[in-house]
């Protein structure tokens, strides 16, 4: 019988068929009031994309930014859209979790436009850190990067901060100020921040350094939430480490405490789902909002 693995995150939500690994995809998440309707949507694109027919018997979904008070009823719209016997609903940092690290147990980092983090002990003790958004906290993520080097070039010019390259390329602010994706096009400029520092600009290769040590604070914060005393693994996964790669992890695990040990990613957040999907939740049980018809 068929089951369905879901990946809803901020740029597109993906949809994948087991077992005939046929894939969908639909538009990602946008905030506002109707953003449950415009989800419930994007998963009714990706299904009909990926040929999906009904009965299914199982849907696992990881999802960003669906508030927990409608889980149980945004569960139920699923099992009736996809006509699923049950349904497993989660944030995406947990499918993010599931798919990087196939134990469960470990510190998973999801950095892109925002950044969050879990930690998931042996026994299903778990702790969320940052991802508090682009005004309270994602401490290291793109915007912060981003916004750290619009910063550095306002200082360069008013003659506040040392010369940088980044004034070549950076964006007019009265431009990003009228601008309705703000945010995105501010974690926008996280790569030519990296790319400067790859050229030797010293103001780029700092914020860079700092990033990299708001992450490891947050890695090891993590780790410290684990029981016992031997290695954890951790895992970087998201956009802003696949287009940094070492430039970004080598500051990061020069940062990291004793107990922390970088570790691949196994697979990603679909991998994740598709985990939920076909095997028990495991360490994963509190995280999860089940729906049976």
């Amino acid at each position: 019988m068929t089951r369905i693995a879901i990946d809803g995150g901020q740029s597109a939500l993906r949809l994948r068929v087991l077992p005939s690994g046929r894939t969908g995809e639909g538009p990602g998440y946008t905030h506002g009031p109707d953003a449950l309707h415009r989800m419930l949507d994007a998963i009714r694109t990706a299904a009909s994309a990926a040929e999906v027919t009904g009965p299914v018997e199982l849907v696992a979904l990881g999802l960003t930014g669906y508030p927990p008070a409608s889980a149980e009823a945004f569960a139920a719209d699923v099992s009736e859209l996809l006509d699923a016997d049950e349904v497993r609903l989660t944030q995406d940092m947990v499918t993010a979790h599931a798919g990087a690290l196939p134990e469960g147990y470990g510190v998973v980092v999801a950095a892109g436009t925002g950044l969050v983090c879990l930690a998931v002990d042996r026994d299903g003790t778990w702790r969320k850190l940052d991802g508090h958004g682009y005004l309270f906290g994602d401490a290291g993520s793109a915007f912060a990067i981003g916004r750290a080097g619009l910063v550095a070039v306002q200082r360069a010019r008013d003659g506040r901060g040392p010369v940088t390259k980044l004034a070549d390329t950076a964006l007019d602010p009265v431009t990003l100020y009228r601008s309705s994706t703000l945010v995105d096009d501010v974690a926008r400029f996280a790569p030519e921040v990296l790319r400067c520092a790859a050229e030797g600009d010293p103001v780029a290769h700092d914020l860079v350094v700092r990033a990299a040590g708001d992450i490891a604070e947050t890695i090891e914060a993590a780790v410290a939430q684990l029981a016992g005393e031997g290695p954890v693994p951790v895992a970087c996964v998201g956009g802003l480490f696949a287009g940094a790669g070492e430039q970004l992890l080598t500051p990061v695990r020069d940062a990291l405490p004793p107990r922390a040990r970088l570790t691949p990613a196994a697979g990603n957040s679909l991998d994740g789902a598709e985990r939920l999907a076909t095997g028990p939740t495991g360490t994963y049980g509190d995280l999860i909002v089940t729906h049976r018809r």
